[in-house]
């Protein structure tokens, strides 16, 4: 394993907690919260200003997915 993925890792494992908390402060069901929060090719940021313009979570999410994604 790189020094790189081993540093982006404990990024993530930092970032995870505070990314899931926010997602279900927006109103993400814990199984939602949990998979965006995992993985960084979501928009915390987009998808959270989403749901404050009045944007349902799941097509928050939808809207925000990375472009090689189809779901959730």
């Amino acid at each position: 394993m790189s020094r790189t993925s081993s540093h982006s890792d404990a990024g993530l494992d930092a970032a995870l907690p505070w990314r899931r908390s926010r997602l279900r402060r927006a109103g993400f069901d814990a199984r939602l919260a949990a998979e965006i929060a995992a993985d960084l090719r979501y928009d915390l940021g987009a998808i959270v200003a989403l749901t404050d313009r009045g944007c349902p979570p799941r097509l928050a999410a939808r809207i925000a997915a990375p472009l090689d994604e189809r779901r959730p």
